[in-house]
Protein backbone atom coordinates (compact mmCIF):
# COMPACT_ATOMS: atom_id res chain seq x y z
CA UNK A 1 0.00 0.00 0.00
CA UNK A 2 1.59 3.35 -0.83
CA UNK A 3 0.84 6.31 0.88
CA UNK A 4 -1.00 9.66 -0.32
CA UNK A 5 2.40 11.44 -0.73
CA UNK A 6 3.74 8.40 -3.32
CA UNK A 7 2.60 10.64 -6.56
CA UNK A 8 4.01 13.61 -5.86
CA UNK A 9 7.52 12.40 -5.81
CA UNK A 10 10.00 12.50 -8.52
CA UNK A 11 11.15 9.13 -7.69
CA UNK A 12 9.80 6.53 -5.26
CA UNK A 13 13.10 6.98 -2.95
CA UNK A 14 13.59 7.61 1.21
CA UNK A 15 17.03 8.74 2.05
CA UNK A 16 17.80 6.55 5.10
CA UNK A 17 18.29 8.90 8.26
CA UNK A 18 22.03 8.21 8.91
CA UNK A 19 23.79 8.35 12.29
CA UNK A 20 26.40 11.76 12.06
CA UNK A 21 25.77 11.90 8.67
CA UNK A 22 21.98 13.33 8.17
CA UNK A 23 21.39 17.23 9.13
CA UNK A 24 19.26 19.50 7.98
CA UNK A 25 20.85 20.57 4.33
CA UNK A 26 20.63 16.65 2.92
CA UNK A 27 17.14 16.42 4.37
CA UNK A 28 16.25 19.85 2.67
CA UNK A 29 17.85 18.70 -0.29
CA UNK A 30 16.39 15.57 -0.71
CA UNK A 31 12.89 17.34 -0.12
CA UNK A 32 13.35 20.00 -2.93
CA UNK A 33 14.57 17.06 -5.54
CA UNK A 34 11.22 15.19 -5.17
CA UNK A 35 12.76 12.10 -2.66
CA UNK A 36 11.85 12.17 1.15
CA UNK A 37 14.93 13.26 2.99
CA UNK A 38 15.25 11.84 7.00
CA UNK A 39 17.38 12.62 10.00
CA UNK A 40 18.34 10.85 13.07
CA UNK A 41 16.82 12.95 16.03
CA UNK A 42 20.01 12.50 18.02
CA UNK A 43 22.14 13.69 15.11
CA UNK A 44 21.74 17.20 17.09
CA UNK A 45 23.09 17.19 20.70
CA UNK A 46 20.01 18.30 22.32
CA UNK A 47 16.23 18.38 22.21
CA UNK A 48 16.16 22.13 21.72
CA UNK A 49 18.82 22.24 18.93
CA UNK A 50 16.93 19.42 17.33
CA UNK A 51 13.75 21.33 16.86
CA UNK A 52 15.54 23.90 15.98
CA UNK A 53 16.66 21.61 12.88
CA UNK A 54 13.13 20.81 12.19
CA UNK A 55 12.03 24.77 12.09
CA UNK A 56 14.64 25.22 9.84
CA UNK A 57 13.63 22.05 7.36
CA UNK A 58 9.90 23.15 7.51
CA UNK A 59 10.64 26.92 6.74
CA UNK A 60 13.02 26.28 4.12
CA UNK A 61 11.18 23.85 2.09
CA UNK A 62 8.00 26.11 2.78
CA UNK A 63 10.06 28.96 0.80
CA UNK A 64 11.07 26.77 -2.06
CA UNK A 65 7.15 25.37 -2.29
CA UNK A 66 6.12 29.60 -2.43
CA UNK A 67 9.25 30.51 -4.60
CA UNK A 68 8.43 27.57 -7.50
CA UNK A 69 5.01 26.25 -6.68
CA UNK A 70 6.27 22.75 -6.66
CA UNK A 71 5.30 20.55 -4.35
CA UNK A 72 8.34 19.26 -1.98
CA UNK A 73 8.72 15.58 -0.44
CA UNK A 74 7.66 15.24 3.11
CA UNK A 75 10.60 14.70 5.41
CA UNK A 76 11.14 12.40 8.18
CA UNK A 77 12.82 11.99 11.96
CA UNK A 78 14.24 8.80 13.42
CA UNK A 79 13.72 8.07 16.71
CA UNK A 80 15.42 5.22 18.54
CA UNK A 81 12.91 4.12 21.06
CA UNK A 82 14.47 2.29 23.47
CA UNK A 83 15.21 2.45 27.24
CA UNK A 84 18.86 3.82 26.48
CA UNK A 85 17.35 7.13 24.92
CA UNK A 86 16.66 9.03 27.47
CA UNK A 87 15.63 12.23 24.73
CA UNK A 88 13.03 9.61 23.28
CA UNK A 89 9.92 11.60 25.35
CA UNK A 90 11.07 15.07 24.66
CA UNK A 91 11.71 14.83 21.08
CA UNK A 92 8.71 12.63 20.13
CA UNK A 93 6.75 16.19 21.53
CA UNK A 94 8.84 18.24 19.44
CA UNK A 95 7.61 15.49 16.07
CA UNK A 96 4.11 16.44 17.40
CA UNK A 97 4.30 20.08 17.86
CA UNK A 98 5.64 20.57 14.33
CA UNK A 99 3.66 17.58 12.62
CA UNK A 100 6.24 15.89 11.49
CA UNK A 101 4.96 13.95 8.44
CA UNK A 102 7.15 10.74 8.82
CA UNK A 103 8.62 9.50 12.03
CA UNK A 104 10.90 6.19 11.78
CA UNK A 105 11.34 4.31 14.51
CA UNK A 106 14.15 2.06 15.50
CA UNK A 107 15.07 -0.78 18.76
CA UNK A 108 11.34 -1.17 19.61
CA UNK A 109 7.60 -0.47 18.36
CA UNK A 110 5.56 0.73 20.82
CA UNK A 111 1.83 1.26 20.06
CA UNK A 112 1.64 4.07 22.41
CA UNK A 113 4.26 6.42 20.16
CA UNK A 114 2.22 5.10 16.84
CA UNK A 115 -1.01 6.17 18.66
CA UNK A 116 0.69 9.81 19.25
CA UNK A 117 1.92 10.29 15.62
CA UNK A 118 -1.69 9.25 14.16
CA UNK A 119 -3.27 11.98 16.04
CA UNK A 120 -1.58 14.74 13.72
CA UNK A 121 -2.00 12.95 10.71
CA UNK A 122 1.65 11.53 10.89
CA UNK A 123 3.17 8.05 9.51
CA UNK A 124 5.56 5.89 11.15
CA UNK A 125 7.76 3.37 9.49
CA UNK A 126 9.54 0.87 11.84
CA UNK A 127 12.33 -0.78 10.29
CA UNK A 128 13.01 -4.58 10.78
CA UNK A 129 15.68 -7.45 10.17
CA UNK A 130 13.74 -10.30 10.78
CA UNK A 131 10.11 -11.65 10.56
CA UNK A 132 9.63 -11.67 14.39
CA UNK A 133 10.54 -8.03 14.48
CA UNK A 134 7.87 -6.97 11.73
CA UNK A 135 4.97 -9.16 13.16
CA UNK A 136 5.82 -7.10 16.64
CA UNK A 137 5.65 -3.96 14.48
CA UNK A 138 2.57 -4.77 12.76
CA UNK A 139 0.85 -5.29 16.29
CA UNK A 140 2.24 -1.88 17.56
CA UNK A 141 0.20 -0.41 13.68
CA UNK A 142 2.90 0.70 11.89
CA UNK A 143 1.66 2.07 8.44
CA UNK A 144 5.37 0.89 6.94
CA UNK A 145 7.86 -1.72 7.13
CA UNK A 146 11.57 -0.96 6.64
CA UNK A 147 13.37 -4.51 5.23
CA UNK A 148 17.23 -4.02 6.31
CA UNK A 149 18.47 -6.88 4.05
CA UNK A 150 21.76 -8.18 3.95
CA UNK A 151 24.52 -6.20 2.72
CA UNK A 152 23.01 -3.00 3.60
CA UNK A 153 24.93 0.40 5.78
CA UNK A 154 25.18 0.47 9.25
CA UNK A 155 22.94 -2.56 11.51
CA UNK A 156 22.31 -4.80 8.56
CA UNK A 157 20.45 -7.92 8.55
CA UNK A 158 21.84 -10.89 7.21
CA UNK A 159 18.54 -12.54 4.74
CA UNK A 160 17.89 -11.59 1.25
CA UNK A 161 15.81 -9.55 0.41
CA UNK A 162 14.07 -11.56 -1.56
CA UNK A 163 12.74 -14.21 1.00
CA UNK A 164 12.58 -11.33 3.17
CA UNK A 165 10.41 -9.44 1.06
CA UNK A 166 8.44 -12.55 0.41
CA UNK A 167 7.68 -13.44 4.22
CA UNK A 168 6.60 -10.10 5.12
CA UNK A 169 4.47 -10.06 2.56
CA UNK A 170 2.49 -12.84 3.30
CA UNK A 171 0.68 -11.15 6.51
CA UNK A 172 2.18 -7.07 6.58
CA UNK A 173 -0.23 -5.19 3.49
CA UNK A 174 0.69 -2.04 4.14
CA UNK A 175 3.70 0.26 2.85
CA UNK A 176 7.28 -1.73 2.50
CA UNK A 177 10.42 -0.08 1.93
CA UNK A 178 13.63 -2.06 1.12
CA UNK A 179 16.81 -1.56 2.07
CA UNK A 180 20.23 -3.33 1.11
CA UNK A 181 23.24 -2.05 -1.66
CA UNK A 182 20.49 -0.16 -3.34
CA UNK A 183 22.83 2.69 -5.23
CA UNK A 184 21.47 3.11 -8.54
CA UNK A 185 18.23 3.11 -10.49
CA UNK A 186 18.44 0.29 -11.68
CA UNK A 187 18.25 -1.11 -8.49
CA UNK A 188 15.21 0.80 -7.29
CA UNK A 189 13.50 -0.83 -10.19
CA UNK A 190 14.59 -4.09 -8.77
CA UNK A 191 13.55 -3.14 -5.02
CA UNK A 192 9.82 -2.24 -6.80
CA UNK A 193 10.10 -5.73 -8.87
CA UNK A 194 10.54 -7.66 -5.71
CA UNK A 195 7.57 -6.38 -3.86
CA UNK A 196 8.58 -2.87 -2.31
CA UNK A 197 6.97 0.62 -2.39
CA UNK A 198 10.04 2.17 -1.31
CA UNK A 199 13.77 1.88 -2.22
CA UNK A 200 15.29 2.94 1.45
CA UNK A 201 18.72 4.12 0.41
CA UNK A 202 21.62 5.15 2.56
CA UNK A 203 25.01 4.94 1.57
CA UNK A 204 24.84 6.39 -1.96
CA UNK A 205 23.48 9.92 0.51
CA UNK A 206 26.47 9.89 2.14
CA UNK A 207 28.84 10.32 -1.33
CA UNK A 208 26.44 14.06 -2.22
CA UNK A 209 27.75 17.60 -0.91
CA UNK A 210 24.83 18.29 1.06
CA UNK A 211 25.52 15.40 3.82
CA UNK A 212 27.80 15.57 6.68
CA UNK A 213 30.20 13.15 5.76
CA UNK A 214 34.14 14.08 5.75
CA UNK A 215 35.93 13.91 2.38
CA UNK A 216 38.15 11.25 3.51
CA UNK A 217 35.47 9.44 4.18
CA UNK A 218 33.73 9.82 1.18
CA UNK A 219 36.80 8.81 -0.95
CA UNK A 220 37.16 5.88 1.06
CA UNK A 221 33.47 4.86 -0.47
CA UNK A 222 34.96 5.44 -4.15
CA UNK A 223 37.69 3.39 -3.28
CA UNK A 224 35.87 0.31 -2.08
CA UNK A 225 34.44 -2.64 -3.00
CA UNK A 226 31.36 -4.54 -1.61
CA UNK A 227 34.53 -7.10 -0.54
CA UNK A 228 35.52 -4.18 1.92
CA UNK A 229 32.81 -4.24 3.93
CA UNK A 230 33.00 -5.86 7.02
CA UNK A 231 29.85 -7.41 9.10
CA UNK A 232 30.81 -7.05 12.70
CA UNK A 233 29.66 -6.40 16.63
CA UNK A 234 32.90 -5.10 17.58
CA UNK A 235 32.39 -1.16 16.74
CA UNK A 236 28.77 -0.95 18.95
CA UNK A 237 28.15 -4.91 20.40
CA UNK A 238 25.50 -4.84 17.87
CA UNK A 239 26.39 -6.19 13.89
CA UNK A 240 26.90 -3.80 11.73
CA UNK A 241 28.80 -3.23 8.26
CA UNK A 242 31.79 -1.48 8.29
CA UNK A 243 34.53 -0.07 6.04
CA UNK A 244 37.75 -2.48 6.22
CA UNK A 245 40.17 0.34 5.99
CA UNK A 246 38.28 2.53 8.67
CA UNK A 247 38.77 -0.55 11.29
CA UNK A 248 42.11 -0.83 9.90
CA UNK A 249 42.94 2.39 10.72
CA UNK A 250 42.27 2.37 14.24
CA UNK A 251 44.20 -0.92 14.95
CA UNK A 252 41.22 -3.11 14.50
CA UNK A 253 42.43 -6.40 13.29
CA UNK A 254 40.57 -9.07 11.85
CA UNK A 255 40.79 -11.26 14.83
CA UNK A 256 39.09 -9.18 16.71
CA UNK A 257 36.22 -7.77 14.64
CA UNK A 258 35.64 -11.44 14.02
CA UNK A 259 34.90 -12.17 17.41
CA UNK A 260 31.10 -10.92 18.73
CA UNK A 261 32.81 -8.86 21.76
CA UNK A 262 32.77 -5.51 21.60
CA UNK A 263 36.02 -3.70 21.45
CA UNK A 264 36.22 -0.98 24.60
CA UNK A 265 37.25 2.20 23.12
CA UNK A 266 37.82 3.85 26.80
CA UNK A 267 36.52 3.16 29.95
CA UNK A 268 36.40 7.09 30.57
CA UNK A 269 33.88 7.62 28.47
CA UNK A 270 29.72 6.26 29.35
CA UNK A 271 28.10 3.62 26.55
CA UNK A 272 26.60 6.52 24.48
CA UNK A 273 29.42 8.61 24.14
CA UNK A 274 32.01 5.83 23.23
CA UNK A 275 29.48 4.33 20.89
CA UNK A 276 29.39 8.06 19.42
CA UNK A 277 33.23 8.08 19.16
CA UNK A 278 33.45 4.94 17.84
CA UNK A 279 31.29 5.48 14.83
CA UNK A 280 32.86 9.43 14.07
CA UNK A 281 36.34 7.41 13.18
CA UNK A 282 35.19 3.77 11.76
CA UNK A 283 32.70 4.45 8.82
CA UNK A 284 29.58 2.57 7.87
CA UNK A 285 28.81 1.69 4.28
CA UNK A 286 26.81 -1.15 2.80
CA UNK A 287 27.57 -2.99 0.08
CA UNK A 288 26.38 -0.70 -2.40
CA UNK A 289 29.92 1.21 -2.25
CA UNK A 290 30.95 -1.23 -5.41
CA UNK A 291 28.96 1.26 -8.02
CA UNK A 292 29.48 4.50 -6.10
CA UNK A 293 32.37 6.27 -7.56
CA UNK A 294 31.85 10.11 -7.23
CA UNK A 295 30.50 12.80 -5.47
CA UNK A 296 27.90 14.92 -6.05
CA UNK A 297 25.07 17.32 -5.38
CA UNK A 298 21.74 15.53 -4.06
CA UNK A 299 19.97 17.55 -6.87
CA UNK A 300 22.41 15.99 -9.93
CA UNK A 301 22.46 12.50 -8.55
CA UNK A 302 18.17 12.70 -7.52
CA UNK A 303 18.12 13.32 -11.83
CA UNK A 304 20.90 10.48 -12.44
CA UNK A 305 18.63 7.84 -10.26
CA UNK A 306 15.75 8.57 -12.26
CA UNK A 307 17.23 8.42 -15.60
CA UNK A 308 18.67 5.12 -14.90
CA UNK A 309 15.02 4.25 -13.39
CA UNK A 310 13.15 5.34 -16.27
CA UNK A 311 16.17 3.59 -18.77
CA UNK A 312 15.64 0.08 -16.55
CA UNK A 313 11.68 0.10 -16.91
CA UNK A 314 11.77 0.79 -20.45
CA UNK A 315 14.42 -2.47 -20.82
CA UNK A 316 12.03 -4.40 -19.13
CA UNK A 317 8.84 -3.62 -21.01
CA UNK A 318 10.81 -4.26 -24.20
CA UNK A 319 11.13 -8.17 -23.17
CA UNK A 320 6.83 -8.16 -22.74
CA UNK A 321 7.15 -8.06 -26.46
CA UNK A 322 10.01 -11.22 -26.36
CA UNK A 323 8.02 -13.20 -23.85
CA UNK A 324 4.45 -12.75 -24.79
Amino acid sequence: MKPSFFNDLSMPVIAAPMFLISGPELVIACCKSGVVGTFPALNHRTTEGFEQWVIQIKEELDIFEKKTGKKAAPFGVNLIVHATNMRVQADLEVCVKHKVPIIITSLGAVPELVDTVHSYGGLVYHDVIKKRHAEKATEAGVDGLILVAAGAGGHAGTLHPIPLINEIRNFFKKTILLSGCLSSGKDIASALQMGADFAYMGTRFINVTESNASEDYKQMIIDSSAEDIVYTAAVSGVHGSFLRPSLEAMGITEEQWSKSKKVDFGSELDAAKAEAQAWKTIWSAGQGVTSINDIQSTESLVTQLKKEFKSSIEEQEKLLEVFK
